[in-house]
């Protein structure tokens, strides 16, 4: 007998196949103003996994840059092609800034990760090789010694066998959920009296290390996978095992949001998350030479097409390779790094408070210590009696978070606590949701922000009672208040008393908490009420200028870049001379260099050891100094969702040595010649190679050069 399944939606899904066949053939014709988002990003990820390719860099570092190339290209599935499949599936006709079509974008992007799934298989090729010199091994079963093999089988029947669970598939058993990036062995079983074939299942458990140390001599080690499938025969016993082939799921993390119309937005959160669990399928990935019986059975069962599968020469998930680059070989990572205590701080007797009104104080981290400086601002307004308040903002925190506790103790020692946690955090949901119960059991106010609106600012407000009256302390930063990421990110923050911009930040907290809905903000640029117009009146006025003849330049920093409104607002202060230098880590829509359009906009990414996450903005303002011109630091990139659609807090900076400071940072990425890669009018890049030297070392070297490190070095955070 041989066994047949129901597909409910097997004949629908036929016709979106056939439509979208159709549909993704149509011409694609470049647009004049804008690059696609999607292949911007992808080409971003390239520049990562040239990390794990440059020999420049160490060789454990290259395996986790690996590991890292991976990991954004999971989330970038997950988040991007879910997205796309949905306008698809609903035929909406929703094009991108540059005019394509989601099954357009949906073809563009299967070419690129189909390169890129052979790039990082290359490049795994490439370090394993490299790591064998270096007597680390990643072997194969059949490169094991017959002692070898015996003493692995031995840990696999004491420590994995017991642990594994094959799910079969047949009348009485059901298709078996798989979960989000869970790897999985499908395994084809026959009947020694039948002649059907069966499908099993056997989830490869996370709860066990991925890679085994064969020796404890040496370091050598063989895939969880590969010894599951060597020993498959163990979990079938008197049955025929025809093939097993590893594969991996991907599901949507797209899902529809009904926030306006949630009543409890915490209990709306946590269903999201329980429906994301069981979100549709958008990619199976399969290892070589596949079992093509199993391969369209695994299709037809999650209602997949062929342009949805991929084929991995190399690893499904090169992020299991953390157990490899955690290898105690400090001669093949980055020389370990401990964070400066600025100046300022180093005298811990005196008041932090008594300092910040004296000055105010620019940070740049991980250069700078975030633990004795941000941290302690925290921790110093809990323990002091004379401050009443303290208001935090917090987007992604982290496991075990210094300034959660900091906000409990502080309710519990009778001040008032105000924390904005964003729920809507994408995959930090759970995290946030477990300290946003934390905080409120403690007698903190938590609220979730403004309906509609992530809120993405980072800032915290202190109001301490002083001898002329109530005084304000703030901390407006670039980067999320983790301590992890903080050592791993490249962030401004500032620490000020100026009455200014701490007066403002009360009525932002106001916001935030209360539906406030002041406008008028003067010095403090809030999305989305006043920052996407003033920095298109910024950008107006250096096109102006330099209409005039007067000195006129924009160098602006940021993750990534898609806004329509500043990309034509800058081709326009281009075409009128305006020198504009974009510093741009990740996708930018903006065509840089094109005759006629944006001769003088030139757009370079820092990619490297550290993170480069900062927002900086720079407008010369006609200034014959350039340190006279004007200086923002703030937590929005210049994107639609930043400018529209977040709550996000820019701030001018206004002192001399803060103004150097930013200055000499941002000069410093523009000349780089190590990290820097240099955007061409048609997307690609073009690696910088006249240095050794980059800027992450340059500046390393300079902090320290500058002030001796105090803080005590802790284990770097994979």
């Amino acid at each position: 007998m041989v066994l047949k399944r129901k597909n409910k939606n097997k004949s629908r899904k036929k016709k979106s196949r056939k439509s979208k066949a159709i549909a993704s053939t149509a011409p694609i014709v470049p647009s004049k103003e804008f690059m696609n988002r999607e292949v911007g990003w992808l080409n971003f990820n390239f520049r990562v996994l040239n990390e794990a390719k440059d020999a420049r860099n160490p060789l454990l570092e290259r395996l986790r840059f690996l590991s890292i190339a991976s990991s954004n290209l999971d989330e970038f599935v997950m988040k991007r092609i879910g997205r796309l499949k949905k306008q698809e599936a609903f035929n909406l006709n929703i094009r991108s800034k540059d005019g394509l079509s989601a099954p357009q974008q949906l073809s563009e992007i299967r070419n690129h990760l189909i390169l890129m799934i052979a790039s990082l298989a290359e490049t795994f090729i490439g370090l394993s090789s490299a790591l064998a010199k270096e007597k680390i091994s990643l072997v194969k079963w059949k490169d094991l010694s017959e002692n070898e093999k015996s003493y692995v089988r031995g840990f696999y029947l004491k420590n994995v066998f017991p642990v594994l669970t094959p799910l079969s598939v047949d009348l009485g058993h059901p298709f078996p959920f798989i979960s989000n990036l869970s790897t999985s062995l499908g395994v084809t079983l026959k009947h020694p009296e039948h002649e059907e074939r069966l499908f099993a299942r056997v989830k490869i458990p996370k709860v066990l290390p991925q890679w085994i140390r064969v020796d404890q001599g040496e370091y050598k080690f063989i895939s969880l996978i590969d010894v599951i499938v060597a020993n498959i025969k163990d979990l079938f016993p008197l049955m025929e095992v025809l093939n097993a082939m590893p594969f991996r799921l991907t599901r949507n993390a797209e899902l529809e949001k009904n926030e306006d119309e949630a009543e409890d937005l915490l209990e709306h959160i946590e269903e999201e998350l329980r429906q994301r669990r069981f979100a549709e399928v958008v990619r199976l990935e399969h290892g070589p030479k596949p079992d093509m019986w199993m391969l369209q059975f695994l299709m037809d069962e999650l209602e997949l097409s062929h342009e949805d599968v991929y084929e991995h020469p190399g690893l499904l998930d090169y992020t299991d390779l953390n157990v490899i680059t955690d290898v105690p070989r400090a001669d093949l990572k980055y020389r370990n790094y401990v964070p400066v205590v600025p100046g300022p701080f180093l005298d811990d007797s005196q008041s932090l408070f008594m300092t910040i009104r004296q000055q105010d104080l620019l940070l740049h981290h991980p250069y700078e210590s975030f633990r004795h400086t941000v941290e302690r601002f925290v921790k110093e307004a809990v323990l002091d009696p004379k401050v009443l308040a303290i208001k935090m903002t917090l987007y992604r925190t982290g496991d075990n978070s210094p300034f959660v506790k900091a906000l409990i103790r502080a309710a519990e020692e009778g001040k008032q606590v105000v924390c904005l946690v964003e729920l809507k955090a994408r995959f930090d949901e759970e995290r946030n949701i477990y300290w946003a119960q934390a905080l409120e059991n403690a007698g903190v106010h938590v609220v979730y922000g403004v309906v509609g609106l992530k809120t993405h600012a980072k800032t915290i407000l202190v109001v301490r009672q002083e001898v002329e009256g109530l005084k304000c302390y703030a901390h407006i930063g670039t980067g999320n208040y983790n301590s992890v990421t903080s050592r791993l990110y490249s962030d401004f923050g500032l620490l000020t008393s100026r009455e200014d911009i701490t007066s403002e930040l009360v009525e932002f907290f106001h916001y935030l908490t209360g539906r406030s809905l002041k406008n008028s903000y003067q010095n403090l640029l809030i999305a989305p009420i006043n920052m996407a117009s003033k920095f298109n009146i910024l950008i107006e006025r250096e096109s102006e200028l330099a209409k005039q003849g007067k000195p006129s330049q924009i160098i602006a920093k940021f993750n990534n870049m898609d806004d329509v409104d500043i990309t034509r607002a800058l081709y326009k202060a281009s075409q009128n001379g305006t020198q504009i230098s974009l510093i741009v880590r990740g996708f930018c829509c903006l065509k840089p260099g094109i005759p006629g359009m944006s001769d003088n906009i030139k757009v370079i990414s820092i990619i490297g050891r550290f993170l480069e996450h900062s927002r900086v903005f720079y407008f010369r303002n006609g200034a014959m100094d350039p340190l006279d011109g004007e200086f923002f630091i703030g937590s929005a990139d210049w994107m639609y969702r930043n400018l529209q659609t977040r709550v996000e807090a820019v701030i001018p900076i206004v002192d001399r040595a803060s103004k150097e400071k930013l200055w000499e940072v941002l000069q410093m990425a523009l000349n780089d010649g190590r990290q820097a890669w240099e955007m061409n009018g048609d997307g690609k890049y073009v690696q910088r190679k006249t240095s050794e030297l980059g800027i992450h070392d340059q500046l390393m070297m300079l902090t320290k050069q500058r002030q001796a490190p105090v803080e005590e070095p802790t284990k770097k955070e994979p």
